[in-house]
């Protein structure tokens, strides 16, 4: 069973909300880390590492090949649907609900065939407090990779004719433990539901689980610095002060 412990929260806090959506993630794990997690095909990427992912901005997610093999790809975060006809559109489409993916028109089409897993070790969220909001990094208490259940589409209006892949991934009900801070979470893969969730054998409300997966998660109260998505270095994930 998943466990959540929440370091740094005051004890039977309630709070008020950051939004309502996970907008921050980070993926600070090596090439051959991520390689060996997901057992995948590909050349080597070079790949920096990310503390501070923002909407729009571009990372590898893992997606099924035609030969049923996993590959990364990089995509931009935020869904562009096909029948888009502006790519702004996608800096809205950023998650998708678990409860209603199947219908959204935006997401039902990728729900049934252009799944992907986004690698992650650690997402953020804001705690409103009296003297302003206090964002907490969640993450496993060893730093490891965990996935996010997502999907991708590809948009071909662009005016330079290029195609356009991009990505969105799940939230659902947070965790009891992760609710004082933010009443949403991402859906968090088990690592032995990786295949079925690609494969599209998974369906309903809370895909394959939902909440936090397998993983044993800790919520860190850090600094303000990850609040400017101009910074992305690893001051960004110290605890607070």
């Amino acid at each position: 069973m998943a466990r959540t412990r929440l370091l740094g929260l005051p004890s039977g806090a309630r709070g008020r909300y950051h939004g309502t959506m996970c907008g921050r993630f980070s993926l600070t794990a090596s090439w051959d880390e991520i390689r060996r997690y997901y057992d995948l095909i590909d050349a080597p990427m070079n790949l920096a590492p990310r503390y501070n992912v923002a909407p729009t901005q571009t990372v590898p997610v893992v997606r099924r090949t035609s030969a049923r093999e996993c590959e990364a790809v990089m995509m931009r975060w935020g869904l562009i649907p096909s029948w888009a006809k502006d790519a702004r559109l996608g800096a809205r489409m950023i998650n998708a609900r678990a409860e209603t993916v199947a219908e959204k028109p935006a997401f039902r089409g990728a729900f049934r065939s252009r799944r992907c897993l986004v690698p992650a070790d650690g997402f953020y969220e804001w705690q409103a407090r009296t003297k302003g909001k206090q964002p907490y990094r969640i993450a496993r208490p060893d730093g490891g990779l965990f996935s996010f259940a997502g999907l991708w589409e590809r948009w071909e209006k662009a005016p330079d004719g290029a195609p356009v892949e991009s990505f969105t991934f799940l939230t659902t009900t947070a965790t009891p433990e992760l609710h004082p801070i933010h009443p949403r979470m991402p859906v968090i893969l088990k690592s032995s539901d990786h295949a079925a969730w690609l494969d599209g054998e998974v369906a309903g409300a809370h895909p394959v689980g939902g909440g936090a997966g397998d993983e044993t998660l800790v919520a860190i109260p850090i600094g303000t610095r990850i609040n400017d998505v101009r910074n992305d270095d690893d001051a960004c994930i110290e605890p607070a002060g």
